[in-house]
């Protein structure tokens, strides 16, 4: 219909008249199946490196929205973390879209600090079934998940999120573990992870957890401190163990697995795995 005006027209055998009133057939299409020249390319789009980079000033402006340099994650500080709040027990599915969501917050994926703005507002709290809806500790006011974050963050308070299965699952979103490093959440301790938001987790120098016993998941509650044991000897397949003391002053003791090997506990010790790169190329 589009090259003769009639459904009926078969170009592999009927003729079209052109302006001089001839009678003319179209050549079947053909292609090559690889490039006769393989895949040559003049301009790549690539860019050599200066070959001293000690001169080269990224400049962008302390004011954009959508730009930030990053800085490095702080490494650990050699003892075991203690005191750090709960900062939510999410409920059920919880994948990287509701952990950093996407959207319009897709703008932001180059300025860290804008987008943690949307840290986990898409989990459940399990205890109030809402979203964006936590217990701040500091003031017994209900808030936002991440303003709740900057709260603990400014007074030097680290936290925990607590999840359930097949937590992280979806895109491998990396926003989805660099947004709670940022904010100052240490460690995630879930009934199960989705393989790659885990590793991303680690890469990030943070302690990506799993309960010895599922069951443990019913034993926390929403004021807990909670007190993380063992990573002065933290070795592959050791299991760490982790206080909870409940705001009534008792306390439950629970075992939590990893799958740290030997460089994903070092990514850990140095703040995360871009520190131990960064080391070895100044080195």
């Amino acid at each position: 219909m589009a090259i003769a005006g009639d459904l009926t027209f078969n170009p592999l055998t009927d003729y079209l008249t052109n302006e001089k009133g001839e009678q003319v057939k179209l050549d079947p299409p053909s292609g090559d199946e690889l490039p006769t020249k393989g895949f040559a390319v003049e301009d790549a789009g690539y860019q050599a490196p200066a070959a001293d980079g000690s001169k080269v000033n990224v400049a962008v402006s302390p004011t954009s929205d959508r730009l930030q340099l990053l800085d490095p994650f702080a490494a650990w500080e050699g003892i075991d973390i203690k005191g750090l709040k709960l900062l939510i027990k999410a409920k059920g599915k919880c994948t990287t879209d509701h952990i950093s969501m996407a959207g319009p917050w897709l703008k932001f994926r180059g300025h860290l600090d804008n987008i943690s703005n949307n840290m986990l507002i898409g989990a459940v709290n399990f205890f109030n079934e809402k979203t964006d809806n936590v217990k701040n500790q500091l003031t017994g006011a209900y808030e936002g998940v991440p303003k709740v974050q900057r709260q603990y963050k400014a007074k030097g308070i680290g936290s925990i999120v607590v999840g359930d299965e097949n937590y992280g699952e979806g895109s491998s979103r990396e926003h989805a573990a660099m947004e709670p490093r940022h904010l100052g959440v240490r460690a995630v301790l879930v009934k199960s992870f989705a393989r790659i938001h885990e590793t991303n987790l680690k890469k990030q120098g943070m302690l990506a957890l799993t309960f010895a016993d599922k069951a443990d998941y019913e034993k926390i509650k929403e004021d807990d401190t909670i007190d993380i044991i063992g990573l002065t000897s933290f070795t592959p397949g050791t299991a760490l163990t982790l206080v909870f003391t409940h705001a009534d002053g008792s306390k439950d003791e629970i075992k939590a697995n990893h799958t740290y090997n030997e460089q994903q506990i070092e990514w850990f010790k140095a703040g995360g795995a871009l520190n131990i790169i960064r080391a070895s190329v100044k080195a």
